[in-house]
């Protein structure tokens, strides 16, 4: 089941504005680096005695602790001490005894405790039941160094309960991607400011259960890099509506996509935006899937449409907004109501086969949203997947720039920016890694505009409505869970009376 981060600081920052609000605190004599070092080491032992008590196989194991020469390295050192002075068995595996004027004062403190300290060795952290994870901070440049990629394998294949300090050893703490190689932990404690990488890409893997110690430097941070958003938001955008509201007053959304093939991408999107609380919804598609859509739905509107007609004009000017994509594809029909759709002034979604149309005639649009995956991103900016799962935020900054309006990328941690604010929503599970579940998202999106919703505020609490549905309905496991499955959780999450 996926974590509750609501405990989390929302405001998220780059390693480099940590530094910068450390070395402020310790210019106007707040602090010193050392004593950080101590708080750090504190924090992470008190963290390991929390998680002894809620796992009691970890009662009375011995703590393996490997240490980098940085002052992540010296965190791990503290830790040690700490844990030896209440009778812990503690062994220290040491790749260097030289390092940063801290290390040099917290291996000190370390030996002067009765400590003893050890050159790694990889069967016996193969067979560790305890590890402290010390060995990288958020220093770390360039893929891990061959020496360092040996033990952080041998941390992942042991059966051992890991707590890695501020960061899985291996993963950068901007951009969250594995710098080829990163410890798995069972438990992150993040110090100072929480790292904007840890909550998307390859750290949503990595670094199991998230958790923070502020050390006292929040108020020596400026402006965030981004904002971290969760479920918990979800009850202040959603007042109960007026007893004599009717239909027009909640929002009239039209819905174009279904290619052949296709129909089951529009028909989930155009569900999804009643859900969410649209109050008039049409769909746009093949005259053949009119039953596909209407069968168990009677509710949604339809036209079918062989070609573009006046009829389709005229369903683009009733609408509020227009969703744009679910299973457009892109031959002639696609491409010939896409064109359509480009002449309205009309807010709108644009998903699947929109954007990959958009990326063969790119423009620049203000009043969009655009809700691309790495691929359908990759496509659009004219470069690799793996260009983008490299620095997700930067992906994001050039589609917006390129594009304008606002623009999310889905993934492990959905990244969305409109040219000012950048929020981060780790939330959703693997189960939404199926067919369909993005038809589901850019529906939620277009009902909230419709409902009155700005297009950022629209898109952000739509990627929370849909992931947080994801994570309802993964109680019955992440395998196996269809597109579909979200539609009463949907219902529930924009009914602030059932949260």
């Amino acid at each position: 089941m996926a974590q509750d981060l609501s405990s989390l600081p929302t405001a998220l920052y780059t390693q480099q504005q940590v530094r910068t609000a450390e070395l402020l605190a310790v210019s106007e004599g707040e602090t010193t680096l050392y004593q950080l070092v101590e708080r750090a080491g504190r924090a992470a032992f008190e963290c390991f005695t929390q998680q002894r008590e809620r796992h009691p196989q970890l009662e009375g194991m011995p703590l393996l602790v490997l240490v980098g020469s940085g002052n992540n390295g010296a965190d791990a050192l503290v830790c040690a001490r700490l844990a030896l002075e209440a009778g812990h068995q503690v062994k220290v595996y040491l790749l260097k005894t030289q390092g940063t004027v801290e290390f040099e004062q917290a291996l000190s403190a370390y030996l002067n405790q009765g400590g003893v300290i050890d050159s790694p060795n990889i069967e016996a952290i193969q067979q560790a039941p305890v590890i402290i994870d010390g060995l990288l901070g958020t220093g770390v440049q360039g893929a891990v160094r061959e020496e360092l990629a040996a033990l952080i394998h041998a941390v992942n294949q042991s059966d051992a309960w890991v707590l890695s300090l501020d960061l899985p050893s291996g993963i950068d703490a901007d951009t969250g991607v594995a710098l080829h190689v990163a410890v798995m932990a069972d438990v992150t404690l993040c110090f100072g400011g929480l790292k904007q990488g840890l909550l998307t890409s390859k750290a949503r893997h990595h670094c199991g259960h998230l958790t923070f110690a502020d050390l006292g430097l929040t108020p020596f941070f400026d402006a965030e890099s981004a904002t971290r958003v969760g479920g918990e938001m979800l009850k202040s955008h959603f007042a109960a509506r007026a007893r004599d509201s009717h239909k027009g007053q909640s929002g009239k959304v039209t819905l174009i996509g279904g290619d052949f093939g296709m129909a089951g991408a529009i028909r989930l999107a155009s569900e999804a935006c009643l859900r969410a609380g649209a109050g008039l919804v049409t769909v746009i598609s093949r005259p053949e899937h009119q039953l596909t859509v209407n069968v168990s739905r009677p509710e949604l509107m339809f036209w079918g449409c062989e070609l573009v007609d006046m009829e389709v004009y005229l369903r683009l000017g009733w609408a509020q907004v227009v969703v744009l994509g679910p299973g457009l594809g892109k031959h002639d029909w696609g491409y010939n109501l896409f064109k359509a759709a480009g002449l309205s002034d009309k807010p709108c979604v644009l998903d699947a086969d929109a954007l990959n149309l958009l990326s063969q005639e790119p423009r620049r649009q203000t009043n969009w949203v655009l809700t691309p995956h790495p691929g359908e991103a990759a496509r659009l900016l004219g470069c690799s997947v793996a260009d983008i799962e490299q620095d997700r935020f930067a992906a994001v900054r050039a589609l917006q720039q390129k594009y304008g309006g606002v623009v999310l990328l889905k993934g492990a941690g959905t990244v969305i920016f409109d040219g000012k604010q950048m929020v981060v929503a780790p939330v959703g599970n693997p189960g939404l890694a199926s067919g369909g579940c993005g038809d589901v998202l850019s529906g939620i999106i277009g009902a909230l505009m419709a409902q009155g919703m700005d297009n950022m505020q629209a898109t952000v609490v739509g990627v929370v409505v849909h992931g947080c549905a994801a994570d309802l309905a993964a109680v019955q496991g992440e395998r196996g869970m269809l597109a579909s499955d979200l539609m009463p959780f949907i219902r529930q999450l924009v009914n602030s009376d059932l949260l």
